[in-house]
């Protein structure tokens, strides 16, 4: 087969950042700014909360235009064995992995092997025909509409702990009769999308997804402690174990139990993979262009997602990364190219936000050059916050979003952050850089509500006005609802006074009711449909990355 360029639609893309590649080295220094002498006691000082011998923590790596220059672990690797975190601590990096597959792929289609363009039943016959094209690098960029993996199988039955596995994944992947929304018109972050794309580097190479990184990726770069992690039974000398807090105090262990596209890594290999993302040692520039090439819709709007990197501005400088969350594992490594830093964080404790670690040490090496762009917050009458407490619907998603004031402040119920007000209707959560704004109130018509957060396309909500059912009415909901996509059946029942589902293997969710035939509980919304007679006919269940799963009642159920 000859061999073709990556993707013709990202290649001139590709061309135009090379350059800026070669150029970067030439500049650094003079980007870099003066560091502070002291700046090793100030990243000790952020991670200090996590330094002692009773608590996991973290290990942290800082390197300047490819040399180390700080690494240190804080906290404890083992709680049962009294092992500390150190450099040389093995780590799984959750959803930091998938930069490494995209440049898997990217290899392939360098060769000539695969194109970013093509369908991905050409690799993958058994996933369904919806009618409309999903390629390759709608996977890549996320905009592909699948439904999310993870709740799938929980929907299915698998409880949190449960192993899973690639065909686990498959199995429920290739039941699926619809999408979340047609290829190419939105982004929704979701993983189904990268195990299918280490699906495909086996079924084009002949090698399983570890074996191919090893060869073309980890010994090239002289990666020698990583690994994709294919078998949850193999072991792995100084690997950290990852915990959650128990309730009551103390600490469970919280491991994931998957054999599918897991990273094992340690700090220090992480670092000489973010410096291939700068002299592109491995690949060449035109695929880690490719990796730092945002994704576009169909309509043309850049996605600020590349090959498994988010691509940002952070605070005017160009910074490229990602972070991973798995069980207790919290993850983040992110890259500034034109000052040619890579700060890693891998972290063992899921109480944890890496992402706001490493950027407290980017404030430490670039603090001069990073600009304050955080909206100042503005003062409200607490009359005009409670004018937007209820309940907020998106007709797109189905998700529901329920606000209240406490202490003082507009907050999502049962989320701790505040809501801070920044003018003109519009809030941030926080210390974050997303916007929640409110439509001026129209006479007879509910409040609407925006969500702008770090994706290009903004949700929308409209405030829900529909009375909740009444506790005599709750029972023409019970019954039994079958979703043969999950292969599962659910029981709907009234207990005190409310709705409760289950099915099995999971523990009963409770169901509160937000309006009409609409609920909501700790798997998502759940929102009853009517057939023509009005009789309740069945249910769909959206949560997050999963939109209206569908169950049909079963009659007599």
């Amino acid at each position: 087969m000859p061999r073709k360029s990556l993707v013709s639609s990202f290649l001139f893309l590709g061309l135009m950042f090379a350059p800026a590649l070669a150029a970067a080295g030439e500049c650094a220094e003079r980007h870099q700014g003066s560091l502070p002498t002291n700046r090793h006691k100030q990243v000790d000082a952020i991670f200090a909360p996590w330094s002692g011998k009773t608590t996991p923590g973290c290990v942290v790596g800082i390197s300047r235009d490819g040399a180390l220059d700080y690494a240190r672990g804080y906290g404890m690797s083992n709680l049962e064995y009294d092992v500390p975190i150190t450099p040389q601590s093995i780590f799984y990096t959750a959803s930091i992995t998938k930069q490494f597959t995209a440049f898997a792929i990217g290899l392939l289609a360098q060769e000539g092997k695969l194109s970013l363009g093509d369908d991905i039943r050409k690799y993958l016959p058994e996933m369904p025909d919806y009618g409309k094209t999903i390629t390759i690098a709608h996977l890549m960029h996320h905009t592909n509409g699948l439904r999310e993996q993870g709740q799938l199988l929980n929907l299915a039955g698998w409880r949190g702990d449960d192993l899973y596995t690639e065909a686990d994944v498959l199995w429920a992947l290739t039941r699926q009769r619809g999408l979340n929304f047609a290829p190419g018109s939105e982004i929704v972050y979701g993983n189904a999308a990268y195990t299918l794309l280490g699906v495909i580097v086996r079924r084009v190479s002949g090698k399983s997804l570890r074996a191919f990184a090893d060869e073309r990726i980890f010994k090239p770069l002289g990666m020698a402690d990583t690994h994709f992690y294919d078998d949850h039974t193999e072991l792995v000398p100084r690997r950290a174990s990852a915990y959650n807090p128990r309730e009551g105090g103390g600490w469970r262990i919280s491991v994931p139990h998957n054999d599918s596209t897991k990273l094992f890594t340690t700090i220090v290999d992480l670092l000489k993979w973010e410096q291939n993302l700068l002299d592109a040692r491995v690949g060449g520039p035109e695929l880690i262009a490719l990796l730092q090439t945002s994704g576009r819709l169909n309509n043309g709007t850049a996605t600020l997602y590349g090959g498994g990197l988010h691509l940002e501005d952070h605070r005017g400088l160009r910074m490229v990364g990602h972070d991973g969350m798995d069980g207790g594992y919290r993850t983040d490594a992110i890259l500034f190219p034109d000052q040619r830093l890579a700060i890693v964080a891998l972290c063992n404790n899921g109480t944890i936000a890496p992402s706001d670690l490493t950027r407290k040490v980017a404030e430490v090496y670039l603090g001069e050059l990073l600009k304050n762009v955080m909206p100042p917050a503005v003062k409200v009458p607490e009359a005009e916050l409670s004018a937007l407490v209820g309940n907020y619907w998106s007709p797109l998603t189905d998700a529901v979003v329920r606000l209240e004031v406490k202490d003082g402040a507009l907050r999502q119920v049962g989320v701790p952050t505040a809501f801070v007000p920044i003018g003109n209707g519009a809030f941030r959560p926080g210390e974050s850089m997303h916007v929640w704004r409110f439509s001026k109130p129209v006479a007879n018509a509910p409040h609407e509500l925006s969500i702008k957060d770090t994706w290009p396309t903004t949700r929308d909500f409209i405030r829900m006005t529909a009375p909740t059912p009444t506790d005599s009415a709750l029972a023409s909901f019970a019954g039994k609802y079958r979703s043969d996509e999950v292969a599962m059946t659910y029981t709907v029942r009234v207990a005190d006074g409310k709705l409760v589902i289950r099915w099995p293997r999971r523990d009963e969710v409770v169901l509160d009711a937000v309006g009409g035939d609409r609920f909501v509980g700790s798997l998502g919304t759940v929102t009853f449909t009517r057939a023509a007679s009005g009789g309740i006919d069945g249910l769909t269940i959206s949560h997050r990355r999963l939109r209206r799963l569908r169950a049909e009642r079963l009659v007599g159920g």
